[in-house]
């Protein structure tokens, strides 16, 4: 008995690999077609033919103002919408007509965010051992990630593994997910991609619509975003850009009503309680201290101003309110700032930006950077998803 359980812990121990998880490398891409913030609300009601309705109109003007951003992006174009006037009403009908667009378009937009992190890396896709795509755009099995890897030419026997309809959180969700799937299989290399078409969302404007049913169509865009994570990077093309130390996740109690995604008959449906940047706020840092533990281990002071910060960006509200509850210093949350300016709420794929900005601009800072920091997603639940980062310099 003892030599058994001798050699089942020399087997566990040569599966698993010696080092923590790092982020290896980051892409993203988006969808050609671009609109700008302001000129969205006659956009909208001009291609939903809801222009008579001018108070409706007006409301929707003033919510598009203070979301802060100032362009998105997005794969359906006026013409697709004609050609699918049912898209317009979330009617029933054009359930499967959405869920086909994003089965052609999803893996192409994937593909190209993926093609770069692959191209950063340095190594062919054929040494991908471990797939995990995210999305809240389609609900089907085989869905986007068969479609990426055979766009990609993964091998065969890559190891897929699909996230559907997390929300927000589903971007740090599958980086945690990559991060035990590579330090639990010495040698892997895991591709998260995490893709987003607002498509399965998009709908008019009707007399008497809430803010919660007008929220999603001023603030989500479309995009993707890719990440290669392995742990022991011995290969002379691989830099770590961020170590993955620590990662957790929190339900705060009684909040399910904050932030709902369900798939309905007219599409996906995003229910977002108008005070949820408040409720962000009041409860954001008891998460933080639970999860940053790792800190301390480390000698590292948990003071909030010491550290770098890749936050989910779901709107400028949000970010105000996490800014003001930790205190941080106008420049802490400057790359999630950017991100939601420049490309919206893309959901899971949001926070990839995110991390690609940060990378950015401490490369450009050099030995000021900071050293150790906090990723941090929102989602359905309502749950909060951290990671603790070292980064590399």
């Amino acid at each position: 008995m003892a030599t058994t359980l001798a050699t089942l812990r020399e087997i566990r121990r040569a599966q698993r690999a010696d080092g923590p998880a790092a982020m290896l490398a980051i892409g993203t891409a988006n969808p050609t077609n671009c609109v700008l913030q302001e000129e969205f609300p006659d956009y909208y009601f001009r291609v939903t033919n809801k222009e008579h309705l001018t108070d409706l109109k007006e409301t929707f003007k003033k919510l598009c103002r203070i979301t802060g951003l100032e362009k998105r992006f997005f794969h359906h174009t006026e013409a697709v919408l004609n050609a699918h006037p049912g898209l317009l009403d979330g009617t029933s009908s054009a359930l499967d007509a959405r869920l086909d667009i994003v089965a052609k378009a999803a893996p192409e937009l994937a593909a190209s965010a993926a093609a770069k992190a692959i191209t950063r890396w340095g190594r062919p896709a054929t040494d991908i051992t471990h797939l995990i795509v995210s999305t809240n755009s389609e609900a089907r099995s085989p869905g986007a990630e068969l479609g990426l890897a055979t766009l990609l030419g993964l091998r065969p026997d890559v190891c897929r593994t699909v996230l559907q309809l997390n929300g927000c959180a589903a971007g740090c969700t599958a980086l945690r997910l990559a991060k035990d799937l590579a330090e639990n299989n010495r040698g892997a290399r895991v591709l998260v991609v995490c893709v987003e078409l607002t498509i399965t969302t998009f709908r008019a404007p009707h007399e008497g619509d809430s803010f919660g049913t007008l929220i999603p169509q001023a603030l989500f865009g479309d995009g993707a975003g890719a990440v290669v994570v392995g742990a022991d990077a011995t290969h002379p093309d691989e830099r770590p850009l961020f170590e993955m130390v620590s990662a957790s996740q929190a339900l705060v109690p009684g909040s399910e009503k904050q932030l709902n995604v369900r798939l309905g008959e007219g599409g996906i449906d995003i229910d977002i309680a108008f005070n949820l940047p408040k409720f962000v706020a009041q409860n954001i840092e008891r998460c933080l201290l639970d999860a940053s533990g790792a800190l301390a281990v480390n000698g590292v002071e948990e003071k909030w101003n010491d550290l770098f910060w890749a936050v989910h960006p779901g709107s400028r509200g949000i970010l105000d309110r996490v800014e003001s509850a930790l205190g941080l210093e106008p420049r802490k949350l400057a790359p999630s700032r950017t991100v939601v300016s420049d490309y919206g709420n893309m959901l899971s794929a949001t926070v990839i930006f995110v991390l690609e900005e940060l990378r950015r601009r401490m490369d450009e800072e050099g030995d000021k950077a900071a050293e150790w920091g906090m990723l941090v997603g929102f989602g359905p639940g309502f749950t909060v998803e951290t990671m603790v980062l070292h980064a590399t310099k």
